[in-house]
């Protein structure tokens, strides 16, 4: 039982990462209809600016609020330099973009700050708590919180606020959107911003845990892919849960199978999806009049 139960926490805080990956996924695709693959690389960039400004002699609160700011700005230019040039292309083009987008910043990264593993202080110290006859750190539970609080304010925000129905209006019907008086630019804009935040905000609650460096990015975005897949792409629901359960995937496959097939559970998860269930867990499906 306690086995299961250290399997049990350790992925649900690897299944919050994962969650804040496809929510950040999420709000993009709602915005454009578009999956960005730079999404983990905004993961990294919140570790690494935190750990370069903290080990420069900032504190740590202005040394992640200055990683999630900075952040945020590199994903609107990501939007105003690559993603809005390219609007009317095919989607196919448009993700493409965000791969070479993500390797432009991840080669950026490398040269600007390092190729060293880096890491700070956890949030509340290293004293384990025990669960069952299991443990789990602190700043675990900083993890399934955040991820817990950034679903419940993309759910307001696309729910009970007027710019969240905009981004899902946008999504819908970009012309139509222009003609009701919706700003689509700005829309974007603000999409790229909150997304990359999010996964900012997911490097800085990781990185006391497993640590970060320059190339961590590409798999934490196939792997939040993943889990958006799962969940239904476009739905903050179904990020939270594909999140969720990816991690516990992974964790049981590791523990009970080998730690060698872990990785691969992602994969199997997008083939499976695409095979059985395209929509996902709580995906609507869309019928087109042809």
């Amino acid at each position: 039982m306690s086995e299961f139960m250290q399997f049990l926490l350790s992925g649900l805080t690897v299944g919050a990462v994962y969650a804040l990956v496809a929510l950040g996924f999420t709000i993009i695709y709602n915005a454009s209809d578009v999956a960005n693959f730079a999404q983990g690389e905004f993961v990294m960039l919140g570790g690494m600016i935190t750990a370069s400004a903290y080990a420069a002699g900032a504190p740590l609160l202005l040394a992640a609020t200055l990683a999630i700011v900075l952040t945020a700005v590199i994903g609107i230019l990501l939007n105003k330099l690559a993603i809005e040039p390219a609007r009317g292309a095919p989607v196919a083009s448009l993700i493409i973009i965000t791969i070479g987008a993500s390797i432009f910043i991840r080669g950026l990264t490398q040269i600007l700050l390092d190729k060293e593993l880096h890491r700070f202080p956890a949030f509340s110290g290293n004293d384990p708590i025990h669960v069952l006859g299991a443990t789990i750190l602190p700043q675990s539970l900083w993890v399934i919180a955040g991820a817990l609080l950034v679903f419940v304010a993309l759910w307001l925000f696309f729910t009970r606020t007027l710019t969240g129905r905009a981004v899902l209006a946008t999504a819908n019907n970009r012309i139509a959107a222009l003609l009701v008086g919706i700003n689509t630019r700005y829309i974007m804009a603000l999409s790229f911003a909150l997304s990359a935040a999010i996964g900012a905000l997911a490097g800085i609650l990781i990185t006391p845990i497993t640590l970060t460096s320059y190339d961590i990015g590409m798999t934490l975005a196939l792997k939040g892919f993943a889990a958006a897949m799962l969940g239904g792409m476009g739905n903050p629901k179904g990020a939270l849960a594909g999140g969720m359960l990816l991690g516990l995937l992974e964790a049981l496959t590791a523990g009970y199978i080998s730690s060698q097939y872990k990785d691969a559970a992602a994969f199997v998860v997008i083939l499976g999806v695409l095979f059985f269930m395209p929509q996902g867990m709580f995906g609507r499906k869309v019928a087109e009049r042809v």
